[in-house]
């Protein structure tokens, strides 16, 4: 079964806060992935997405920060709550606005892959190829967060299953 945390940028004044209107823009945005992904406005990570949550949530040793920076870029965000006429069948949505992508970008953009992973790599040692897999998709969501926020966007977040 496959699984993945799709993650969009765009621009807050085109998002109707909705979820109907929300679910049926992203599963657009999700058939035209391999494009928009190229032009930088989205990512997905497969099921490992809670790893990469985990990775992130070392900072808190590495960087205590009251305001805890490390829990924006995979699950923050406020979720967008099903309508009453709202599919049950549509995905969990979640968005951030532009300030939270802002503080995301300059988290990633600050913290060291590495600090993170040696303070947190341990407890993924029986994970196979974890360190790899981890660092490209930190250095994804670097990049991604880095031209979201740059752009002035939200994010918007969505899990296919």
């Amino acid at each position: 079964m496959s699984i993945h945390l799709h993650f969009r940028a765009v621009a807050e004044p085109d998002i109707r806060d909705d979820h109907t209107w929300l679910a049926a823009f992203m599963s657009e945005a999700w058939s035209r992935h391999a494009e928009e992904y190229a032009a930088g406005i989205a990512r997905s990570i497969n099921k490992t997405w809670t790893l990469v949550d985990d990775l992130y949530a070392a900072a808190r040793v590495i960087a205590p920060d009251p305001h805890e920076p490390w829990t924006l870029p995979v699950y923050g965000g406020r979720p967008v709550p099903h309508t009453p006429d709202a599919d049950p069948s549509d995905p969990p949505l979640m968005l951030l606005e532009p300030p939270g992508v802002a503080r995301a970008a300059s988290f990633l953009t600050h913290v060291s892959f590495d600090a993170l992973w040696n303070a947190a790599g341990a407890r993924f040692s029986t994970v196979a190829g974890a360190r790899e897999e981890l660092l490209e998709h930190h250095q994804d969501l670097v990049e991604f967060y880095a031209r979201a926020a740059s752009s002035g966007h939200a994010v918007v977040k969505a899990v296919w299953a």
